[in-house]
Order: structure tokens, then sequence, then C-alpha cells
């Protein structure tokens, strides 16, 4: 078994098949953290382990994942470059540093992590009953907010799984006891074939081209009375938080068809509306900007959704792709709603997928330098012992154009030239 937390204080860091356990009091080997949204793995690393222990997941072609258990077992950050590579996940380093807890969220950052919905309507897990659903009455449930997850997985197992055991209830009173599990492995070439296609593979496998990619496996499993619809389900409620950049723009592929039969190919007013040099419709896919000066959130439908998106980053070469379990039609089963507000017409109509992009919010204050990638399973009436399993994949990849824009299109039908037009067109 993986040692439990927390580790000795004395300096070690331990290879243990592909996982390397970091102690909080590491040292570090590539400078001085840098100030900015901008830093290298390293440099990352080396700030959580200040902080926090973590779990690395690694593989020989430079793919590092760092895992926090204590944190919720969140994924604080990844790279596709050795400890030199960018860093990936957004990491609230002014938060960490306060050592301060904050019950509306502790905003650590985190580049995935897993919480439950819904957010809003008669069943919310974020407002206590009777509140009226604004953000000074929004607050994260403590059972996703705080308290480390215990990690239960064998030295020798391919991923990393952590348990926790939660109690919450909702805003119409009603009471849920659960066990979590969530699973972190590493995606290699069979898996990209498997989820991209062959032609995928190759373009991921060229000279030059480098790539991390890593699945959560997310179970819920009822501990409680059996899950009633009148009185509220949950679901798996799995948000990336990447950094933001004044080139980046998120990508979301739609089923197309008829307004009147699939209804509109974007829901955009979760935040109030969202200007049109913000978000824009094509006939291939929703653009929306993901620059951190926007508060705005963006969701497609049961209907229209794809079991994949992403976002592109122009200025530094990278291609982020995100694909998750979905039903054949999620049109046929029930997803929570997280519209803010009661009453709710249709609390079991909601998007599959979301995107959010941070920016200041209504009490004039912003949650940092970053955009979300999210992914919702359904809402099944679970009897006492009975599961739910939700899987989240993310991959970077960093690459010549070229290579960019025929993974873009190969996988999400997107024209990068195409999107650099639409969007940065002045």
């Amino acid at each position: 078994m993986c040692p439990r937390f927390p580790v000795p204080p004395q300096l070690y860091s331990l290879l243990l098949s592909g996982m390397m356990i970091v102690a909080p009091a590491i040292q570090a080997a590539h400078g001085a953290e840098k100030k900015g949204s901008s830093m290298s793995y390293a440099e990352a690393r080396e700030f959580l382990a200040k902080h926090t222990d973590l779990i690395e997941l690694t593989n020989d072609a430079g793919a590092r994942v760092a895992i926090a258990p204590q944190w919720q077992g969140r994924v604080m950050t990844s790279t596709c470059g050795g400890l030199e590579g960018p860093s990936f996940g957004f990491i609230n380093r002014a938060y960490i540093e306060a050592g301060k807890t904050d019950a509306h969220f502790n905003n650590l950052g985190a580049e995935e992590r897993l919480w439950l919905c819904p957010e809003g309507g008669p069943f919310s897990l974020w407002f206590k009953p009777g509140a009226k659903q604004e953000l000074k009455n929004w607050f994260t449930p403590p059972a996703l907010n705080e308290g480390a997850w215990q990690v239960v997985s064998q030295p020798d197992s391919p991923a990393i799984r952590m348990a926790v055991h939660m109690k919450f209830q909702n805003t119409a009173a009603t009471a849920f006891e659960l066990d979590v599990t969530r699973d972190v492995r590493l995606l290699g070439a069979d898996d990209y074939g498997t989820l991209f296609g062959a032609a995928a593979v190759a373009a991921i496998g060229k000279p030059g081209v480098k790539t991390v990619g890593y699945e959560t496996a997310n179970q819920i499993t009822n501990r409680g009375p059996a899950f009633v619809k009148k009185k509220g389900l949950v679901s798996i409620w799995i948000l990336g938080m990447m950094n933001a950049g004044p080139q980046t723009i998120i990508l979301v592929p739609y089923k197309p068809g008829p307004a009147d039969q699939l209804g509109p190919e974007v829901k955009s007013d979760y935040f109030g509306a969202v200007p049109a040099d913000r978000l824009k419709v094509t006939p291939e896919a929703v653009l929306f900007r993901a620059d951190n000066n926007f508060r705005s959130k963006i969701g497609v439908s049961q209907r229209r959704a794809r079991n994949v998106l992403g976002s592109i980053d122009f200025q530094a070469g990278v291609l982020t792709l995100v694909h998750f379990t979905m039903p054949d039609d999620p049109a046929q089963r029930d997803y929570m709603n997280n519209m803010w507000g009661v009453p709710q017409a249709k609390p079991y109509v909601g998007d599959v997928a979301n995107a959010y992009n941070d920016g200041p919010n209504d009490l004039g204050q912003q949650m940092g330098s970053f955009y979300e990638i999210e992914s919702v399973s359904p809402a099944p009436t679970l009897k006492k012992s009975e599961s739910l399993v939700h899987r989240h994949r993310t991959v970077h990849i960093q690459a010549d154009a070229e290579t960019l824009h025929q993974l873009a299109k190969d996988i999400l039908g997107v024209d990068l030239d195409a999107v650099r037009r639409a969007m940065f067109a002045n």
C-alpha cells in the first residue's frame, strides 16, 4: 500500500513503478518560483511540495502529473516536457501561501478536481434551504471543500486510487451519504488510439511532438437511502482549471441540427450575456475566449453535446483535449440543471459539458487567471450500494502548427486557421 499521509518531513523523493511521492520539504533544483501565471513544472512542483504531499505519475517521454491527496484528490498540474516543461494547471499561489481556508471555496487551483452537482436550483448542493441563490450565499459543501483523501492503491498499481466517505445535504434538506473513489492514471498510445483513432496516434507519435494525458475514473456509491427525483439527485462534475492566456480559445464541437428540434447550440446566460467578440458559433463548434478578462460560462445541452472538447493556446502552441464518458443518447437520461435560482422549471434537463472563463465577479473580486473545461455525468436514481462511474480524460499536446491543425481537425472537426480569423480578426 502507498504510504499514509503525511509523509515524514525529511528530504526525499521515492520512485515507485512510475509513481513518485514528493515530500513537502523537497528542495528546489531549478531556481526560485517565478511570479506571474507562467511556471515550469519544476517550479510548480517545488512550490506545491512546500505546502502539501504530492504523488507524481511519470513516463520516459517527459509526461508528469502531480496529484494532491490531501487537497481532495486534486490533480494539481501536469506537463509534457519533463521538469523544465510548462505547467498546465492553474495554481493559486497567493491563496495557498496565505494558509487560510474559505467556506465559500478553498480555491487552491488544480488542473482537475471532483465536485458533485447540481450547483443551483431546487436541489442545489451549494445553497442552504431558503437562501437566495446569489454569490454571497454560495458555499461549497464541506465534503468537497476540505479534508484529505486516503491513498488506497498498491505501489505496483498503474493508477493512484484515493477514497473518502462524505455526507452532505441539498437545499431541499435531503441528506446524502456516499463512498467516493478516484483513480488517476497516465494515458498511452493504446488509449489515444481508442479515444481518437489511428491518425491521431500517428500525429502524436511524430518526432518533436510532446504529449501528456491522464484519466480520472470517479465513482460514487450510495451508502444512504435510495435517491428519488422528488427529493433531488446528484451527479459527478469534473472541472479542469487551466492557465488562461491572451490567445487561448476554448473549442466546443456540437451535434448539428435544426434549433427547433435540438435547441440552441450553446447556453451562455449563466452569468449574464456574453459579448459577441468573446463567443462565436460556427457550423462546427462554439468558440469561447479564455483570456481571464470577463467572467462567463457556457454549456452544451443533452441534445447537442459531444463527448470531446478542448482549447488551443496559439501563443504557446498547445492543444488541450478533454474526453469523457457519455451515454449514447444523453437526451434520454437525467442531467442536473446547474443554473442558479428557484423556481426551476426543468431541474433534470442540464448541460453535459461546460466551459468557464474567470473575470471580475459581482463583488468586484476575481478568483484567478484561469479558465475551466468541465464534464458532467448523468444523475441516476441510485439505490443503496449502487454506484455511478464517470471517466474524464485530459490531454495536452505541444507541437508545430501543422500537427496541431491536423489533430484539431481530426478530433474536434475544427479548422484552427478559421478559429484564429474568427476570434482575432481585429
